[in-house]
């Protein structure tokens, strides 16, 4: 198993994946867990191998993104918080978010 928590990043007004979107994950004390970058196909690995039960926060650096795209944006940063349950094991986590300038949204992936 490489990493627990996966990402995919797809960019809304152009139809195609947010390559180069920083992405950083952090615990519920606000303590940096790990940090990536999406590659070509908008996709990111990021924490150890088992992420430990507890509330975690992604958060994606989409006003860097849109800025080097020339493109305005309402949301400098966006954050989605989860949860790992104590029983999930070696259960993989998949977030991801569908991105445009002014909106956002993300579900539970698989």
């Amino acid at each position: 198993m490489s990493s627990h928590l996966t990402t995919h990043v797809l960019d809304a007004t152009t139809g195609a994946p947010a390559a180069g979107v920083h992405v950083e994950l952090t615990d519920q004390q606000g303590r940096r867990v790990d940090a990536g970058t999406t590659d070509a196909d908008g996709r990111a690995a990021l924490g150890p191998e088992l992420l430990p039960a507890g509330r975690y926060d992604l958060t994606f650096a989409t006003g860097t993104y849109f800025g080097a795209r020339e493109v305005e944006t309402f949301y400098p940063e966006v954050t989605v918080s989860f949860v790992v349950e104590a029983d999930a094991g070696d259960r993989h986590y998949h977030v991801p978010l569908l991105l445009s300038p002014f909106a956002y949204s993300t579900y539970r992936g698989s």
